[in-house]
């Protein structure tokens, strides 16, 4: 299923279903395999990833009145590599590293509120463990320090903050990337959340050179990951929908 949502494995698969019914084919639906095709062709080129990336990114809502949230939750990003131990930082991520900083940074400016840590991972040593050595190297106490480690989703990272023990507050901050963040304010709305979002870094770039418009293999990862988040932000706001008809 995974090669459908990326437009070099779909282009593939579209161009040999197309070319065994190629003189089947009426007029009209070879011009819109074309179409489709060029379209595809965009998405592996930093024209169309950005554009695609722009979409999703631009949905962050980013309003955060007075005063902050005395929770600040930061949603891991994975490992590069298995850790070797707890206190393996090198093993991270650089999402994960940049969502750290930035959490941190937060903390740094409101030293009262609570650093939230959540993500479990595929390996034993889970990734907000790792996350909070982290944290405590760069300066944050551990009493300071919380963290959820056996969410494998980003609806299990809100469902499991949502039953912690004892409970976070209503309102958090929510640090993520902008790419991410969209479809993470989704699932913690739908927990009963309320989002201030904290944005780490953003994927879009603007139009620069001739390269911009030719196909380029981070263009592709680009687009994968835009059509990632929106394929599953429209999954969850299916699911957040769902769950309040359930309560009615």
């Amino acid at each position: 299923m995974h090669v459908l949502f990326s437009p070099l494995g779909s282009g593939l698969l579209l161009a040999l279903l197309a070319a065994a019914a190629w003189r089947r084919l009426p007029r009209a639906a070879r011009a819109a395999f074309v179409v489709v095709e060029l379209a595809l062709f965009a998405l592996l080129c930093p024209f169309g990833a950005n554009l695609l990336v722009a979409l999703v990114e631009s949905r962050v809502v980013a309003d955060c009145a007075p005063p902050p949230p005395q929770a600040i939750v930061v949603l891991s990003a994975g490992f590069d590599r298995p850790p070797a131990g707890p206190g393996d930082i090198a093993a991270l991520s650089a999402a994960s590293l940049r969502r750290a900083l930035a959490g941190v940074d937060l903390w740094q400016h409101t030293p009262q509120a609570t650093l939230v840590f959540s993500g479990g991972g595929p390996f034993p040593i889970a990734e907000a463990g790792v996350l909070q050595r982290y944290a405590e190297r760069l300066g944050v106490p551990p009493e300071r320090i919380r963290r959820e480690e056996s969410s494998q989703t980003t609806w299990e990272n809100a469902e499991r903050l949502r039953a912690a023990v004892p409970p976070l507050p209503n309102r958090i901050w929510l640090v993520s990337s902008a790419l991410h963040l969209p479809r993470a304010q989704v699932a913690f709305r739908a927990a009963g959340f309320a989002t201030c979002a904290s944005v780490t870094d953003r994927r879009y770039l603007a139009p620069g050179g001739l390269g911009y418009f030719l196909p380029q293999s981070s263009a592709l990862s680009k687009s994968e990951a835009a059509i990632h988040e929106l394929v599953g932000g429209a999954w969850y706001r299916w699911r957040a929908r769902g769950a309040e008809e359930a309560k009615d």
